[in-house]
């Protein structure tokens, strides 16, 4: 039985982001051909183009949980703000809480993070920040009301998968009775089933589905892996050797003359 996001248990691993897509018919199926269980959506998005009702429409005939995203937020004043609008427009104590430090990385900036979720926390949200892997801020995270933590595998939309196992490794043993999420740099199935191997309780994506050349097959590859990789971590596999060990007996074999 996996682990409760602030008591919601999930009906699997894979939480799917909804931007980017070639088109909203696409989007749909591909979110319905991966049997994700959450969407992550932008109220920014929401608002763009003055399509947002039809695409909130969409979102909801999914009948998915929605976690909204402060996603471009650079300050803690515009995170809060716009996870305020976020609950309004999308009716949610969630929010994935986003604040940007660094231009080219998009790398969290921790500090302003866990200020910005104190706040939240204190205004009744239900918190999913998307941090480092970084276990001080992790531990701040948490004594600001978070009870949930997202760390990134790699720079969001990089599609270079997990760079730090170690540092993963590192957190999902630090906390154990938390709920751990890797969030942004997936880009390959096998990078989700690695994620899921490590003792994770989901992956975050959204790129790797999305700018896929068909999303919809890739959005079928995601949901097999993150199964995969959680039946995997679940089935107590062996660990690397650096020697060979055979498998097959050689008591009573026979002997050549």
């Amino acid at each position: 039985m996996g682990k409760t996001f602030y008591g919601v248990e999930l009906p699997n691993p894979l939480m799917l982001g909804t931007a980017q897509y070639p088109s909203p018919a696409i989007l749909e199926e591909a979110f319905r051909a991966s049997g994700a269980g959450v969407a992550t959506v932008s109220l920014r998005r929401e608002g763009a183009g003055g399509t947002g009702q039809t695409f909130w429409q969409m979102i909801s005939d999914l009948g998915v949980h929605v976690l909204p995203n402060t996603a471009g937020c650079h300050t803690v004043k515009e995170a809060v703000t716009t996870a305020h609008m976020a609950r309004e427009v999308f009716d949610t104590k969630w929010i994935k809480l986003e604040l940007i430090g660094h231009t080219d990385s998009l790398q969290p900036d921790v500090f302003q993070l866990v200020e910005a979720a104190r706040i939240l926390s204190e205004d009744g949200f239900e918190v999913f920040p998307y941090t480092t892997e970084d276990l001080i801020v992790g531990e701040r995270l948490l004594e600001a009301g978070c009870e949930v933590l997202m760390p990134w595998g790699a720079p969001i939309g990089s599609g270079r998968g997990l760079n730090n196992t170690y540092a993963l490794r590192a957190m999902r043993a630090e906390f154990p009775d938390v709920p751990l999420v890797v969030d942004a740099g997936i880009g390959l199935p096998s990078h989700a089933a690695a994620a899921m191997e490590l003792g994770f309780d989901a992956v975050l994506l959204n790129t790797a589905v999305a700018k896929a050349g068909d999303p919809v097959m890739m959005a079928k590859a995601m949901m097999g892996a993150v199964e995969a990789g959680q039946l995997a971590c679940e089935a107590d596999p062996i660990e690397a050797r650096d020697m060979a060990e055979a498998s097959t007996p050689v008591i009573g074999k026979a002997f050549l003359s």
